[in-house]
């Protein structure tokens, strides 16, 4: 736990200056988040990026996460949009199938696609969400970490229902809602001193839907890591795992509160 907090704190000093400068330094700094936590996806698997099949969706990945002002600026010079620079991934990708000789089958094209689009998606999300206004950044941060925390300590103070134990034997049910307890709390806090200039009743109802949504982020990164039977995504971080160990919830968050139209 030690070890974790450490990295924690370490990891929110290096980020949160990024968050605040924006712009083009933070844009590169989510392509290279992106970039890292496609490759630990694609490991799991046991493809390297560095291969044919590895650099052709990471194309992709990059297409999905163009701004919207530089991807009108690419259709301005090219007559395309991104989505498109997309599907010619998933079309070279099922060319490749076909000259390796099924040693890269349909199924590993699939998930190479769909990696990049689980990442690339959500990373655009996080500079989608800084170009509107910084401060709807770190309040979806807050509730991830809020939900995290509240789960945690929730759960071993009171669990005794597992929640879903076949993904996640750790996880309880009482830590579930007190996850998302904690998560109305701290937005309550951070809505009183950052005015997201959200009716209250909006805010309580963003930060249960996202606490909910943020927890089947990290369950769907459990399920992942179960499936392909490793611990964590990844040792980039110590104590936390890799990028995707510490942003599987955020993907999520990031993107359901564009949807909602919260931001």
């Amino acid at each position: 736990m030690k070890e974790r907090i450490i990295t924690g704190i370490i990891a929110a000093a290096l980020f949160i200056p990024f968050v605040i400068i924006g712009g083009i330094p933070f844009i590169l700094l989510m392509y290279v988040l992106a970039t890292i936590g496609f490759q630990e996806l694609l490991k799991m698997k046991g493809r390297s990026i560095w291969s044919l099949p590895g650099l052709i969706p990471l194309i992709a990945l990059y297409a999905f996460m163009l701004p919207n002002e530089w991807a009108e600026q690419i259709y301005e010079w090219t007559g395309y949009i991104k989505v498109e620079f997309a599907f010619l991934a998933v079309i070279l990708l099922l060319i490749h199938t076909v000259i390796v000789k099924n040693n890269f089958t349909f199924d590993d094209a699939a998930f190479a696609i769909m990696s990049s689009l689980y990442v690339g998606i959500g990373f655009y999300y996080l500079i989608e969400t800084v170009e509107v206004k910084a401060a709807f950044l770190i309040f979806a941060f807050l509730i991830v970490w809020a939900t995290d925390s509240g789960a945690y300590f929730t759960g071993r103070k009171f669990g005794k229902r597992k929640l879903w134990p076949e993904i996640s034997p750790n996880k309880t049910v009482e830590g579930f809602f007190g996850g998302i307890v904690w998560a109305i709390g701290f937005a309550l806090i951070f809505d009183f001193f950052i005015d997201l200039e959200k009716p209250i009743l909006i805010v309580i109802i963003v930060a249960i839907i996202a606490s909910v949504f943020g927890q089947l982020g990290d369950l769907v990164e459990s399920a992942l890591k179960r499936h392909f039977n490793v611990k964590d995504s990844g040792k980039l971080l110590p104590g936390h795992g890799g990028i995707l160990d510490r942003f599987d919830s955020i993907l999520f968050v990031m993107p359901l509160l564009h949807f909602l139209h919260f931001i």
